[in-house]
């Protein structure tokens, strides 16, 4: 592990997934982007569907915030909507007065884009692969009073002990936790989302991976009264969509949490089907990050480039690992999905194995 001052950081931190399926791409099998496919389901939709009548009102957020605080065991006021998890970490870099942030890569790039585009210098602390990419909280810098970390991590799939991220917690610092993927872990065990004992805690959550409505934009914030009254003010009237809101309220009901569960159940499975496959293929040069947690496995292999290049030949999109600090281009990240479908992609890396 070791702490890297970005200068002029040397990575695309604005490319995400979504680019691997654009244009050209639309036709792929979607291995790049991390959203449950077949989703939203039939309900959803029509709970979606059903709010458009209101569309002349504008949005009341009340009780989507009400039912989010009810989900997690806290009071509304510890609760904030968003327009996606995207938009808490702008809200997060804008409005907060801090001194030195350090972000804990490799993982999600936006919350140091965000911070950048508001002027702060930002300091990475960089997991190793020889370690699993596994957090040394001694490795984070004493005098950080902001630090970001994702769990499960993206892209590496690591599911950090929440004893070990609570660890980064001390007075005087905010301690962002990005768990927009912690509703694919059974049981969301290692979980720090209602936690009131963490002091400077905001754990991020997004409703648009596991429920497919990356396109409606829908998140929130958990965090003390006071933070979240920071954010708030930082934010534009109106900022989530009245059927945003009619999606944040089904999606924490009792029902959705089941089917939540069954489905994160249900990406293991499948996931250790992939694994199992891509492991087969380490005489080839082929390594995964183990043991992955997350509805997405990060992989190494030589000339990954061109790999990719062929697997788009076979109608396979996969997502580029160099864009992540820390990270090379011998890097890629595959989504989870269905076992018929990671038959293929296995099948087909192996023919652009080279």
């Amino acid at each position: 592990m070791r702490t890297e001052d970005t200068g002029g950081s040397g990575h695309d931190l604005r490319h995400h997934g979504d680019a691997e399926v654009r244009d050209d791409g639309a036709a792929l099998v979607d291995l790049a982007v991390n959203v449950r496919a077949d989703t939203p389901p039939p309900w959803l939709r029509e709970e979606i569907a059903g709010s458009l009548s209101s569309l002349a009102a504008y949005p009341d957020g009340r009780a989507a915030r009400a039912a989010v605080a009810a989900r997690h065991g806290l009071p509304v006021e510890r609760v904030l909507l968003t327009a996606g998890a995207a938009e808490a970490f702008v809200l997060l870099a804008r409005a907060l007065k801090v001194r030195r942030p350090v972000v804990v890569h490799p993982q999600f790039t936006e919350p140091e884009a965000a911070l950048r585009d508001a002027g702060h210098t930002v300091d990475r602390v960089l997991l190793r692969e020889e370690d699993g990419f596994r957090l040394d909280p001694a490795a984070v810098p004493q005098d950080a009073d902001l630090v970001v970390i994702g769990n499960p991590t993206n892209p590496t799939s690591v599911l950090h002990p929440a004893g070990a991220i609570a660890r980064l917690a001390r007075p005087g610092r905010v301690l962002v936790v990005d768990e927009a993927f912690m509703d694919a872990v059974p049981g969301e065990r290692e979980a720090l989302a209602g936690r009131t004992d963490v002091p400077g805690l905001v754990v991020l959550r997004s409703l648009t991976k596991t429920w497919g409505l990356a396109g409606l934009r829908i998140g929130y914030v958990l965090a003390a009264s006071e933070i979240v009254a920071e954010l708030e003010r930082a934010q534009p009237l109106w900022p989530v969509s009245t059927p945003a809101l009619a999606a944040a309220g089904a999606c924490v009901t009792p029902r959705a949490l089941a089917e939540a569960g069954h489905a994160a159940h249900r990406i293991a499975a499948d996931r250790a089907h992939l694994v199992a496959g891509l492991s087969d293929l380490a005489s080839r040069g082929v390594r995964v990050v183990e043991p992955a947690q997350g509805p997405f496995v990060l992989v190494r292999m030589a000339g990954a480039a061109g790999v990719r290049r062929r697997l788009r030949d076979l109608g396979y999109a996969v997502r580029r690992g160099d864009t992540f600090p820390g990270l090379g281009e011998e890097w890629v990240r595959v989504a989870v999905r269905d076992r018929v479908t990671m038959s293929g992609f296995l099948a087909a890396l192996s023919a652009s194995l080279r």
